[in-house]
């Protein structure tokens, strides 16, 4: 099964009315997701998996496009240091490739932050399954389906 059709199915059983958009060009990083769609920059739900140092436990934080997380401040809300997890590590918790990671529907529960500032929009985009595919979902039902604490990232 392709990643963009298990993450269909996600969507499908999360009871979530959100169309899969396939495009031509890459949607890897935050920029060229924004240009692809023709949103603004801050609109684009970046799905980042951290791990924490010592337990490599994952902790996936769903940042606005133009923000860079904060690792120190993370870190200190969650009591524990955190770093960037390698691409083999994100495939093992989440099923998928880096740049097409979707923010939920992953092979391990993750527990999840949210930047604060993607609920200023009515609608945010996110990846869906591969690094040329996207959705569109209302921030506050982001926070419903992931169960995320809401927080300054950046």
């Amino acid at each position: 099964m392709s990643s963009i059709t298990r993450f269909e199915k996600v969507l499908s059983e999360l009871n979530v009315a959100a169309e899969v958009l396939e495009l031509p060009q890459s949607t890897r990083t935050a920029k060229e997701a924004a240009e692809a769609i023709g949103c603004e920059l801050a609109q684009i739900a970046k799905s980042l998996v951290f791990q924490s140092a010592d337990s490599r436990v994952p902790v996936l934080i769903i940042a606005s496009g133009p923000n860079r997380v904060q690792e120190k401040m993370i870190a200190e809300y969650l009591k524990t240091s955190i770093m960037m997890a390698d691409p083999d590590f994100v495939r093992s918790v989440t099923g998928y490739a880096i740049g097409g990671v979707p923010p939920f529907g992953h092979t391990e529960p993750l527990q999840t932050i949210i930047d604060e500032d993607l609920l200023d929009f009515q609608l945010i985009w996110a990846a869906a399954g591969t690094p040329r595919s996207v959705f569109s979902i209302e921030p506050q039902k982001l926070v419903e389906i992931t169960n995320a604490e809401v927080m300054a990232v950046s």
